[in-house]
Parts: C-alpha cells; structure tokens; sequence
C-alpha cells in the first residue's frame, strides 16, 4: 500500500495519497489547496487518480478540488449528503473559500459504504460532530480521521453545523474500534488508535461517557 501526506493551504490541511502499487490506481483524500500541483505531484509518483474522498466539506479539505478535477479530467468525488455541495468555515465572521459547489460526478457516502482503489477498499465510518457530515475511513490498519480525531486532540465544535455532543460519540467510537490503527489526522501529525487511548484527553473523556 502507498500512502503519502503532503501539507498544504494556509492552515496546514493534509491531503493523503493512497494508491494501491500493483495497480498504480489511486484516491486523492482532501485536497484542499493546490488542486494542480496535487496532480502533477501523483503523476510524479508514478499513479494515476481514479477518485477524490473528502472526509467533510469544510474549505480547507475542499478548496483544490476544481483545480485537480481541471487537470486530472473526471473522477468521481465522495462525501456525506450533508456537508454537499459546502459547509462554509467561518473565521473571524467571514466564510473561507469558496467551498465545493456543484459538482455532477459527486456520490454520496454513508455507514457501512465501501470504496475500492485497486485491491484496497476503504469503510466508511460517519463521525460527525465537527461537522455534521463528517466521515472517517478505515482500510488495512489505517484510520483518516479528517477533523475529528487528531494527535493528542480534536476538531473544533463552534462552526454553525458542528455538535459537541456528536463529537463525544464520535471519539467514544473511534476509541473503541477493536485493535491498533495509525491515525492519519486532517492537520498535524501522524498518531496511533493506541497512543490516542492512553494520552489524548478528549478521547479518554469520551469513553467516559456513558
């Protein structure tokens, strides 16, 4: 399995390229910046894009869309019904970016959906809280959490679609996913499901939760 993250977009938003190295197929995880350059950067790598996923709609995972389907032609792009067609991020009382407006190769994700990227399939896991369309994916020891779970934290809940409530649940059930996963946040580092059980506070106080 091929897997790499590249930071990018003014705050720090990764993408993650997951590709399959029989195949040389591969998915495109939040692009949210440089759209383009995000293309050239796969053809580089030596894989081609078959689909774009966005683990929610804010701009910051959304922004380079356009740009990469420009460059790429047409790929078919996943998100939950309800961060579709954006879910603006409000900073300092203004919208950021202009979000992910229509698309026509959009498909919808849901509980339980599976993707394929050659021999790889990705789970669809809904945690939402953040926002409230946000989505988890899971595939062979690998979690991309986007804004809901990070290293040692988690996302904010003071949008106008985010739900504190909803994020406990979401933490609770990450954390109790059986077994050990590294942890591929939208911002910051790499973690493990493990290290995350033991040290991230906000994790601990949802399992606390009845």
């Amino acid at each position: 399995m091929y897997l790499k993250a590249i930071t990018v977009g003014p705050v720090e938003t990764n993408c993650y390229f997951l590709g399959d190295e029989t195949t040389h197929e591969a998915a495109v995880i939040d692009p949210g910046e440089s759209g383009e350059a995000l293309y050239r950067l796969l053809q580089k790598e030596g894989y081609t894009p078959v689909m774009i996923l966005l683990t929610h709609g804010h701009f910051d995972h959304v922004n380079g869309v356009r740009d990469f389907l420009a460059a790429s032609g047409p790929l078919p792009v996943y998100i939950s019904r309800e961060d579709y067609p954006y879910c603006p991020t409000y900073f300092h009382g203004e919208s950021e970016g202009e979000g992910l407006g229509e698309l026509e190769s959009v498909r919808f994700l849901q509980e339980g959906d599976r993707v394929s990227v050659g021999g790889i399939t990705l789970e669809v896991l809904e945690t939402p809280g953040h926002t409230g369309g946000g989505l988890t994916f899971r595939t062979e020891g690998v979690l991309f959490t986007g804004d809901t779970l990070f290293a040692g934290s988690c996302g904010r809940t003071d949008f106008g679609n985010s739900d504190q409530q909803a994020m406990w649940r979401s933490l609770k059930r990450l954390a109790e996913l059986e077994g050990d996963y590294t942890v591929c946040p939208g911002h910051g580092g790499f973690s493990t499901l493990e290290q995350e059980r033991r040290g991230n506070y906000y994790l601990r106080h949802a399992l606390s939760q009845g």
